[in-house]
Parts: structure tokens; sequence; C-alpha cells
């Protein structure tokens, strides 16, 4: 039997033992040291050499990963760790560090029950290192930490051990401070990492060593021994005593979850259903409960077909099993299910409540889909919301016109792998429309167009805004087309706080009915009149009904739901989305016969008449902004912070660490194209800078005409 066949052997016996499980991710900010960690730790199971470990960069199976040296996509791998004569099952995601790609860091913390934060000892904690904490607790998902690259702050910095110690502290702190912002209140003190217990490590992935407090203790090797190893050039020596694999496994295991304590918290905070029927399987992960999968990634192989990624929370997934996709209402049938080893599937016999699941041939399936019994199906899991929206549009066109079907079939593919691309036809063009969260994340998905077949030409990249109102519009009649059917609307913009609430998830509206959702946003300071009468949340936006005793109202409802949809779709300057809209019903007049007030008589009426009441309320356009983090030598501090003021940034903050210059600044998208050659340039490369998008906001009034103007212009409207 070949090692790879034992090791299947291994985890298909462990598969069955929640305790003995850990899901954990590996997240970072770009460039701190995953990909290299995750070689180690593969390294450590047997199923990397040791000498290629960090080199080979395993994980980064893609080859734009191996040509750019960044992870884009979120990898897999399941491996067995012994601790103590004990032998574990952990299943690993290495997921991706650039901003562009945080999707994928969303739906990989929905499969794990904690990660491992990786923090580069120099740069310490970054903007994206915040960004990925706050997704991991999100999903209640406990971090631990790892300090990597501290052989730079003895070879570099040439740091005293009492130096590297305050440095550790630092980072340690900010860390801290960062989970007690974000974490469920019930985890604020409990997920603190704390120094003397072991949850946190410090080492260099890319020398193949790492140790904690405990080990200090076991093996009596100070922070001195480790500035004397590295100067002397005996790393090697010091990983043969303190292999990085070993301790940070067993910081794994000794620190983060097994699936049976943290399927206590975390079902009930991401699936809607009744905890105390179908939930009951899932909040004890019992193997012989209704089978209940999430899909959190997927990828479509030319030769396999449909390749789903997924937690299984309760039940047992098959080879051969019918089973029911909950969103697609659709039966299917996995044909194979298995383990990863990174870029290779491994076919096993079944895959069992706790763990990750590869599963092949679930026909229609998309990232975030529900999979269940195919004659009992259960609620869906909660939607995954990335904290971000793709903001970011290019037009694609086939060279030649017979690869326009193909174009279609591919673009489809895509985003069914992806959730965080949309694709539209423009109707008026006949152009498709692709959007992404940035420039480099378009590059990437363009490439991979290219890549399965289609020639395409790509306009120029176009930034998407949003429409909005200043203030309360005055009561506003829409008249169907008939003249029989009036609707009376007033909108105004959404109160701030709800409209808050909402983007961060704090309100879920697809979950709360009735008196709980009107009590959400009264909480949140929305009138109670109006939240009482709330229909529906749609794009961040509410339509609320406050009319009283009209007739054949309830009829029409669903109608005038969908005419809300059209005008919140596209607004009334440029057809582009509307935002943080709150849209008032204060009165109607309806005809007698239901045949008079079907769809073509509603649904203009009401779309009409809440684009008209728009653009009484001072309808405005909202520009979509970047935050952008500058770490900077001070000589270059003046060039840099021109780069920003030149593309209508502001600056927010300016501090400094050591040598360096740190700004913080905001800056609109539509003006951060070509950032990267430019602040290369005008630093001479000393520059070290990341952005992460901040939402919308108003777009200048002195630029609002002329912006307009040429958005209609590009959508050929009058």
């Amino acid at each position: 039997m070949g090692r790879r066949e034992q090791m299947v052997e291994k985890i298909s016996k462990l598969m069955d033992k929640p305790e003995r499980i850990r899901n954990m991710g590996i997240v970072a900010h770009i460039d701190h040291g995953k990909t290299t960690l995750s070689d180690n730790l593969l390294a450590g199971a047997g199923m990397i050499s040791e000498e290629l470990a960090g080199q080979q960069l395993y994980l980064d199976s893609d080859i734009q990963e191996q040509i750019r040296g960044i992870t884009i996509d979120a990898a897999n791998v399941s491996m067995v760790h012994e601790r103590r004569g004990q032998e574990y099952l952990i299943n690993m995601i290495d997921t991706p560090g650039h901003v562009d790609f945080g999707g994928n860091v969303t739906r990989a913390m929905r499969a794990v029950d904690g990660a491992i934060v990786v923090i580069d000892a120099v740069e310490g904690v970054m903007p994206q290192t915040e960004t990925v904490i706050r997704q991991a607790l999100k999903e209640k998902a406990k971090p631990v930490l790892f300090i990597n690259k501290v052989d730079r702050l003895i070879n570099e910095l040439r740091l005293t051990p009492e130096e590297m110690q305050k440095r550790f502290a630092a980072i340690i702190a900010h860390f801290n401070k960062i989970v007690k912002a974000m974490a469920p209140p019930e985890f604020k003190e409990k997920w603190q990492v704390r120094v003397e217990d072991g949850s946190v490590s410090f080492g260099s992935a890319y020398s193949h060593w790492a140790i904690n407090v405990p080990v200090m203790k076991d093996t009596r090797i100070t922070f001195k021994d480790i500035i004397e190893y590295n100067v002397q050039g005996k790393q090697k020596e010091l990983a043969k005593k303190v292999r990085l694999s070993d301790i940070i496994l067993d910081m794994v295991i000794q620190h983060l979850p097994n699936p049976l304590e943290a399927q206590k918290y975390r079902v009930p905070h991401i699936w809607p259903g009744n905890i105390s029927t179908d939930g009951q399987a899932m909040v004890s992960c019992d193997s012989k409960g209704k089978l209940a999968m999430m899909v959190t990634d997927l990828k479509i192989d030319p030769q396999a077909g449909e390749v789903a990624t997924g937690r299984i929370f309760s039940g047992t997934l098959a080879k051969g099993k019918e089973v029911y996709l909950v969103n697609a209402k659709a039966k299917t049938r996995a044909q194979q299910v298995g383990v990863y080893m990174g870029p290779e599937r491994m076919p096993t016999e079944h895959v069992v409540a706790g763990n990750i699941a590869m599963v092949v041939g679930l026909k229609d399936i998309r990232a975030g889909e529900t999979v269940t019994e195919a004659d009992t199906p259960i609620e869906p899991f909660e939607e995954m919301r990335h904290y971000s929206e793709p903001v970011v549009t290019v037009a694609v066109e086939a060279k030649s016109p017979k690869d326009l079907p193909k174009l279609i079939e591919v673009l489809n593919i895509l985003a069914r792998e992806d959730p965080t691309i949309r694709v539209k036809i423009d109707e008026e063009t006949g152009e498709h429309l692709l959007s992404g969260m940035g420039e480099l994340h378009l590059e990437i998905i363009t490439y991979r167009i290219k890549e399965r077949g289609v020639d395409i030409d790509i306009s120029q990249p176009i930034v998407v805004y949003r429409e909005a109102v200043e203030k309360t519009s005055p009561e506003i009649e829409g008249k169907s087309p008939n003249k029989h059917n009036k609707f009376y609307f007033v909108v105004e913009p959404l109160e701030k706080s709800a409209f808050e609430a909402l983007v961060k998830g704090e309100i879920k509206a697809a979950r709360l009915k009735g008196k709980e959702l009107a009590k959400a946003f009264e909480e949140r300071g929305v009138e109670k009149k109006d939240a009482k009468g709330i229909v529906e949340v749609y794009e961040n936006n509410v339509l609320t009904d406050v009319t009283k005793g009209i007739q054949y109202l309830n009829e029409v409802m669903q109608l005038i739901q969908e005419g809300f949809h059209e005008a919140i779709d596209e607004g009334p300057l440029a057809k582009e989305k509307v935002l943080g809209l709150k849209v008032k019903l204060v009165d109607a007049k309806l005809h007698e016969d239901s045949i008079h007030r079907g769809p073509a008589q509603v649904i203009p009426a009401v779309r009409d008449a809440i684009r008209e009441a728009m653009v009484q309320a001072g309808a405005l356009l909202l520009e979509p902004k970047q935050k952008v983090f500058i770490h900077v030598p001070q000589d270059y501090m003046g060039a840099a912070t021109r780069e920003i003021q030149s593309r209508r940034g502001q600056i927010i903050d300016m501090r400094q660490e050591d040598t360096m210059m740190i700004i913080d600044a905001k800056c609109p998208v539509a003006e951060m194209f070509g950032f990267a050659g430019d602040i290369r340039s005008a630093t001479e490369g000393r520059a070290l800078w990341s952005t992460e998008i901040s939402g919308f906001e108003k777009l200048p009034a002195e630029l609002q005409e002329e912006v307009i103007k040429s958005i209609r212009k590009r959508k050929g409207l009058t």
C-alpha cells in the first residue's frame, strides 16, 4: 500500500471520531507567510518533502498563483497529526490574503471552526489582518496567533531579546484588542490569546522552526538562544529541536475546538431553522442524523464536472447518494465523495458530520448551496455575506461572433464558482458586463475566460456607482397606464444606524418576520409606524406600507414589490442601483375588478412613482471609496501623500513607527486605477501599501452632473 493510500485509510478511520477532528483555516494579510506555513504543515504530515517546504508552495497550484506569487483560491487539505500518542485529523484551508479575493476567506470561514492568524513580526497587524480576523469572528471561528518571520527581527533589525519581546507584546495586545471589539459577546474574554498558555506561537515558516512559552519551558530554549541560532546560521539545528509543524499543529489541537464543541454555538448562528427539531442533529454533530451540508466552494473541472467543497454539519454523505439542493430546488446524485490532499482529490466511501468534504457530480450547484436528504429538505443555511461588494466593471466581448455561446457558458461557470462576481447583459449594447472586487480580481477572471478557450476584448475598467436621496420627498402619485389605479409614495433616506446594521448583517432581514423585524428597526431609530409596516428589505433598501384599510391592497402587494425592485435596480439618474432608501406607501386607490390591476398596470405605476419621488427628494450619486494604507520611509512620505492628494484622496491619519511613516487615507475607487505603478515609481519601490473597500459615499457636488452625463452616455440613455 502506497503512502497516499495509507493516509486515506488513516483519514477514513479518524473521520468518525469528531472529538479528534479540527477544522481550521490559515488567514493573514498578503505576504505574511500563509502558504509557506501550509507547506511546513504538509511536510510535517509527510505529504511533501521537508526540503521543499516553503519553496514548493504546494497549495498554490494555479498557474496565475505561481506567476504572481500570491494565493488566489482557497486550497483544502486533510492530514493526520500525532500528539501525545493520539492521532488527530486536521482539515485545513489555506486562504488568499489579497483584498480582491476576500470572498474566498468569507466562504472558508463558514467551513471551519477556528483559524490561525499569521502576522509578520516586522510589519505587525496590517489592515487586511483586521479584516480576516473580523471575517473569522463573524462566523464564530476561534482565532489563535502565529507571529511569523521572527528571523527578520534578528537578522535585519538586530533586536535584543528584550526589544523582541516588547514587539511581540505590542502585536499580541493589538490582536486581542480586535478580538475584544469584534468577537461575539460570550467569547470576548475567552478568545483572547495568552502567551503563557501557548495560544500564541513565534517562529519562521521559511526556516521551519517555531516556539511558544510552554515549549520554551519544556526544552529550556530561551529568546537569547534563538537569536544565537539565527546569527550563527544554525536555523536547521533549531528546526530539528522545535519543528514548526509540531508546534503549530499541537497549538491547533489544544486551543481550537473540535466539531462537537463548535457546532453547539455555530449552528444557531449560521442556520435559521428550528434548533429543537431539524437542528438537533447539527448541534450534536450526529453522523446518523439528517444530512445537512453547506457548500462553501465550487470548481468546475472540464473532465469531472462540478467539484464542490463543503462542511457537513450532520448526517453522512456517501458515494452514489441522492440529495436535494435547497436553493436550486433540485434533486441530484453524489457521484464521488472524499477529501482533499491539496490539488489532489482523494475518494473515500463516505464523509460524515464534522468534516470538510469533496463531492463530485452535484448538478446545478453553486457556492452557498444547502445540501440535504432527497425526501426531507431542511431550511437553507444563512447566506454568506461578504463585507464588500463588486465595485469595478469591465465590458467583455467575444472577438469572434461564433464564440458568443461559449462566452455565455464560461461566464455562467465563473459566476457559479465565485459568488463575488456579477455578470449582467447590457440590453442596450448587448455587451456582457463583468463586475469584480478590484483590478486584480478582474484580471484573473479575464485570464480564466481566455484559459477556457474564448478569445475576448475587454473595455477599460468602469466604476460602479449607487444612487440615493438627500431629503424627504413630497407625496408622489403613480397612475397605472389604464388610469384605474393610483399609488401614493413618499421616499426618504433610511435612518443611518438602521442602514449600517443592514450592511454589517446585524439585522438579518431574511430571518426576521413581523414584530421581530419591526423591533430590530425600531431599536435603530426607525419610527414605530414605519417599522411596523415593513413589507420587505431589498438590497439594503426598505419598502414599508403605512396605509390603513385599503381594499384589495393585499392582492397587489406582490406586484408593488416587483415595481419597488425595478426602481431600486435602476435609479432615476443613471440607471445605477439605489442604496439606503426608505419607500413609504402612504395611500392607494385600486379598481375593484382584478383584471384591471394586473402586472402591466401596477408595476410601471409603482416604479415610475418611486423614481419621480427620488428626483423630488434630491437624488444624487454615491461613489465607492477605498481605504488606502501606506508604509513608507520618512524620506518618501511627501511623494506618497502627493500620490493620494492627486487622486481626490483625504489623509485620515499619519504616524511614525521606527523609521517608517504609516499613512491611512481614503480615496475614490475611480481615481485608483494605475495606482500600483505610480506609487512604486514615486517612492522608488520603497512603499508597502494595501487597500480595502470602505463603502459608498456622496460624490462631490461639482462632479455630480459630469459623472451622470458620462454614465448615461455610456449606457446609451438620452
